[in-house]
């Protein structure tokens, strides 16, 4: 206890229903449940031994001493049936005439003793954490809490059960039939080093494209439409990576201000599409949109990546609500303090899952495999990896977690992004991750921004993140595609409210302008905000382009967000994670003006000059070593005086940096077991204010140079065709990237 004020208040707390022992429940007359089988989790419809139609119900529940399943007709009318079979800590039934569309849910029985982390409470329906399908929406009205919320000493509220039943407050699971083979499926395989992959917001895609019929908007059909489809084929993103799908509730300081939770970092239930982006219906129809969304893409040519929270729920610490695991099982599902009253949050978000305890592991394992062999999708970003992979208290890159992924013979072959960091001590573990994962490098994201602002001491860190960030990744047999390349993500600013604001503008979430990073290493090219100076928007569209280029031309997995390549802004809110509106979703307005058009060309033409050349995706690390007689080597710096690189210019501050990548020297070979040989570049970094002189390399580097991109035009097309004779001085445009083909 915290003080001698608290254990006294807690004394007398102990004379009112603290700790509480259920009696047995009984069920209604004529509700048979048979035996039924433990495995698998979940509700499964099926045929019974005598043929008959039903569904299996089975649910781990380890310190509970009771369960019951409530069944739930359309007027809302519930039937409750007790789970009597109890094998390896799993209750479960088969219900005949159960079919797919019945609303179902729990009430678990035991123990209500929050001193020792026991949170039972039977007039709390809860969620299963493997329902297929949920139907309705979350609201937090005191019902749906497992303790008296309003209690006058809130300091002891939670030891104290609330008995009113939260039922019609909660959504249910639904029962769905599998009954999809994915035989008609060709899924792309698109190998790591080939991808750029795009993150979007399902609903925040199409909610306002044109093209999308307005019934369709800001769904899963929405993003399968044809006219979303076709922005992402001209673009030529080879994987969407979508922001949080599973089953997501808003929280309650959200509700009471009029918002909601946008991104879905809430999560509730693992294996429900999230039913608020369904235009098919929530009867577990969304689960045969959303099967018919990947296919759309796969057939697209594109992969389908889900952003993936296991490493906490909806049910936030003591004082949240009761909806799912805690009330299952509290100190079986999360992990205690030594006062088990509290939660251990290495998540910011209250809880934290006990992924080391095996039910909880099989959870999102199966949850895993369930999303890529019934659900159909190709890989998974993990948020807060590193919470998933501590052991009881440190990260540990042997953990059961990673170890049971790395043998899984589905989820090894699927792709695997961590976001390498969470908020507990020793959280931080970009480039420690072991082969089979690639990571979200921030470091990149640091280095690439500071260039281009002008904020790097020097360019030793720029040189490393061009070229695959080897110092993070070169070991265990990890590639340069373990670097996921990002400039930005959704949680920040966007690519045009970097150029444009210095400071966070998020007054409108609510929370005093406090949330949010306040370290975005922006710069609003001298305005802070949008302004009709010419010559600031010229600049800040420039800055975009050479962003963007540098990010599309270096070594490793570039992410792009959905928007950025049109200027999307969000004003320069940096955590819209509350902004269910025009804020965060797509503005295709901003394809009418020439300006924007320009830059989603120059992206596009980034992208197809990436897919042409292998130099600029390679599968393994830069030598930087000699491979022939005449001293070329794969990857080689200059200074703007045309020499190499010595140890001395790398420490010396310097805003222009030439990156030569050698097309002759690419290990490997391709499918038929040919050498791969591609052209030669040179790219050229400025982030100087005024133009500055730059000697191109002479032989053996080259004997001529033709331009192919020049940052510093607002159209590209005049660019391709001007060369120039190896050893010529030329004029690099101030805050530009020029990028030359070497003859």
């Amino acid at each position: 206890m915290s003080s001698a004020a608290e254990r006294e208040a807690v004394a007398e707390q102990r004379t009112a229903p603290v700790v509480v022992t259920e009696a047995a429940p009984r069920g209604t007359p004529g509700v048979p449940v048979r035996p039924g089988a433990p495995t698998p989790l979940g509700a499964r419809f099926r045929a019974g031994p005598d043929g008959v139609p039903g569904t299996n119900f089975a649910l781990w529940a380890g310190g509970a001493e009771a369960v019951e399943l409530c069944l739930f007709d359309e007027g809302g009318r519930e039937t409750r049936a007790p789970l009597t079979e109890l094998t390896h800590e799993i209750w479960h039934g088969f219900v005949p005439g159960v079919l797919p569309g019945q609303r179902y849910g729990y009430r678990v029985h035991g123990r209500w003793d929050p001193w020792t982390g026991g949170r039972w409470n039977p007039a709390k329906l809860l969620l299963d954490p493997y329902a297929r399908a949920v139907d309705g929406d979350f609201a937090l009205p005191p019902e749906v809490y497992g303790h008296v919320r309003d209690w006058p000493q809130q300091h002891v509220a939670d030891t104290v059960r609330d008995e009113r039943d939260s039922a019609p407050f909660v959504p249910k699971g639904v029962v769905v039939h599998d009954d999809d083979d994915w035989a008609d499926d060709h899924r792309p395989k698109t190998p790591w080093a080939d991808s750029v992959i795009y993150e979007l917001h399902v609903k925040g895609f199409t909610r306002a494209h044109p093209g999308v019929p307005e019934e369709l908007r800001g769904t899963y059909a929405g993003l399968a439409h044809p006219a979303a489809v076709e922005h992402l084929t001209r673009l030529g993103v080879t994987a969407v990576e979508l922001l949080p799908v599973h089953q997501f509730a808003h929280e309650d300081h959200l509700l009471r201000r009029g918002l909601r939770n946008y991104w879905g970092y809430n999560s509730v239930g693992y294996f429900a599409p999230h039913a608020g982006y369904a235009a098919s219906g929530t009867a577990g129809q969304q689960v045969g949109e959303f099967k018919r969304m990947v296919r759309a893409l796969h057939a697209a040519g594109i992969e389908v990546i889900l952003d993936v929270v296991y490493n906490h729920t909806a049910e936030a610490g003591e004082l949240g609500p009761t909806l799912s695991l805690k009330g299952i099982d509290n100190r079986g599902y999360y992990r205690l303090q030594s006062d088990a009253r509290r939660y251990t949050d290495y998540t910011g978000c209250g809880n934290t899952l006990h992924v080391v305890r095996p039910h909880v592991l099989r959870l999102i394992t199966d949850s895993l495999r369930y999303w890529v062999t019934e659900m159909g999708v190709d890989g998974f970003r993990f948020d807060l990896a590193a919470a998933l992979a501590r052991s009881m208290h440190d990260v540990d890159m042997l953990s059961p977690f990673l170890a049971v992924i790395a043998q899984d013979p589905v989820l090894r072959r699927v792709k695997l992004i961590a976001e390498p960091w969470d908020v507990g001590s020793g959280g931080y573990q970009v480039g420690a991750f072991p082969p089979l994962w690639t990571e979200w490098n921030d470091r990149y994201r640091g280095a690439v921004r500071d260039f281009w602002r002008g904020a790097l001491p020097d360019v030793r860190d720029l040189g490393y993140r061009l070229s695959g960030s080897s110092d993070l990744y070169a070991w265990g047999g990890r590639r340069p595609y373990a670097s996921v390349n990002f400039v930005t993500a959704h949680d920040g600013l966007t690519l045009r409210d970097l150029v444009t604001y210095e400071r966070k503008h998020n007054e409108a979430n609510g929370e005093g302008n406090r949330d949010g990073s306040d370290d975005n290493r922006s710069w609003n090219c001298g305005t802070e905000g949008e302004s009709d100076d010419g010559r600031v928007r010229a600049l800040r569209r420039r800055q975009l382009r050479n962003l963007l280029t540098t990010l599309l031309l270096s070594t490793g997995v570039p992410m792009l967000v959905a928007g950025d390549e049109l200027g999307r802004t969000q004003g320069g809110n940096n955590n819209a994670y509350c902004q269910d509106n025009e804020t965060s979703w797509v503005d295709w307005g901003l394809l009418d003006d020439p300006g924007w058009q320009a830059l989603f060309d120059l992206t596009s033409r980034l992208i197809a000059l990436r897919h042409r050349h292998p130099v600029l995706r390679r599968r393994a690390f830069f030598s930087g070593r000699a491979h022939s007689a005449d001293g070329l080597r794969d990857l080689a710096w200059f200074t703007a005086r045309g020499a190499e690189m010595t140890e001395r210019d790398w420490y010396a501050p310097a805003a222009t940096l030439g990156m030569y990548l050698s097309g002759r020297d690419i290990p490997g070979r391709d499918e038929r077991g040919a050498p791969i040989v591609d052209d030669s570049f040179l790219a050229v970094l400025h982030a100087g204010d005024a133009p500055a002189a730059f000697v191109l390399p002479g032989p053996p580097w080259a004997r001529r140079y033709e331009v192919v991109v020049d940052t510093s035009r607002e159209e590209q097309a005049a660019a391709p065709g001007v060369t120039y004779r190896a050893g010529a001085s030329i004029t690099v445009p101030a805050r530009a990237v020029l990028l030359l083909r070497v003859g």
